[in-house]
């Protein structure tokens, strides 16, 4: 069994037009919603095993901040310059090369492509993973490799304007 999160980055800023894509910070609602997220990821017993960040500032201040709140070594966190802006057959393939020996993946980075992936996964249809949303899935393999298109199964979908019960 392999589970995979996918981690859109929170709500990012637009107030520095100076700077590039890549470089945007999160803005004060971002900033907010990623420890919010992080602690309900927390509260769902949700310690992922490996954590691959887009390398935009973003994607990875998202990744770290939920880090932090699931006691995830921010040196373990891998940037894969591959989940910038990747399109969802670009993330089945980062996912099909991650090593079998990890049990579960939590990726960061951006849409359409995470939205299009995860509709994609499993027989959901997602408008949009909202900013800092977290789409969860299981597969019933036992290699990274066998993760394809349409064999997935939905954990659970949340996100920082969902109401928790």
């Amino acid at each position: 069994m392999k589970t995979l999160y996918i981690v859109r980055h929170a709500k990012s800023s637009w107030d520095y037009p100076h700077l590039s894509d890549k470089d945007r910070p999160l803005n004060k609602r971002g900033e907010r919603d990623a420890p919010k997220m992080g602690k309900r990821l927390s509260n769902k017993g949700i310690f992922p095993d490996l954590m691959l960040s887009s390398p935009a500032n973003r994607a990875l201040t998202t990744c770290k901040t939920i880090a932090r709140a699931l006691d995830y070594p921010l040196d373990g966190i891998e940037i894969n310059d591959r989940l910038y802006h990747a399109s969802e057959d670009s993330l089945l393939d980062i996912v099909n090369d991650t090593d079998d020996t990890w049990l579960s993946l939590m990726l960061f980075g951006h849409n359409p492509g995470f939205t299009d992936f995860a509709n994609s996964l499993t027989d959901e249809d997602l408008d949009n993973i909202p900013t800092c949303g977290v789409f969860a899935c299981t597969f019933d393999v036992d290699s990274w490799q066998a993760v394809d298109f349409g064999n997935g199964r939905l954990l659970f979908f949340d996100y920082p304007k969902k109401k928790v019960s």
